[in-house]
């Protein structure tokens, strides 16, 4: 089991940046592919960003790409979502989400994840 908690969302004006982090506790941190979604109101939940368990691999959802950066720090059992250039069309609840390694930066669906995190509201004001 892996418990996954988010913080870092809030409000923040058009153009700006937030970082958003994930602590992991339970088992073994390194030992899953890690990813990032988001839902945002009446709409489904969507990917945003991934990264492998050991390398550093990432992969990112085209809507994000050059704006977002998923990193992580096995030392810290965090997988963090530094966001800049936000949009308002980027406001929805952020989830983090635990697959298992072996899919590397492959995991782009939610079934592929086995743990979920709470979700943090991001809001950006235009």
């Amino acid at each position: 089991q892996v418990q996954l908690v988010e913080s870092g969302g809030g409000l923040v004006q058009a153009g700006g940046s937030l970082r958003l982090s994930c602590a992991a506790s339970g088992r073994t941190f390194s030992a899953y592919s890690m990813g990032w979604f988001r839902q945002a109101p009446g709409k489904e939940r969507e990917f945003v960003a991934t990264i492998s368990c050991c390398d550093g691999s990432t992969y990112y959802a085209d809507s994000v790409k050059g704006r977002f950066t998923i990193s992580r720090d096995n030392t810290k059992n965090t997988v963090y979502l530094q966001m800049n250039s936000l949009n308002p069309e980027d406001t929805a609840v952020y989830y983090c989400a635990a697959a298992a390694s072996w899919y590397g930066t492959s995991a782009k669906r939610e079934s592929e994840y086995v743990y979920w995190g709470q979700g943090t509201q991001v809001t950006v004001s235009s």
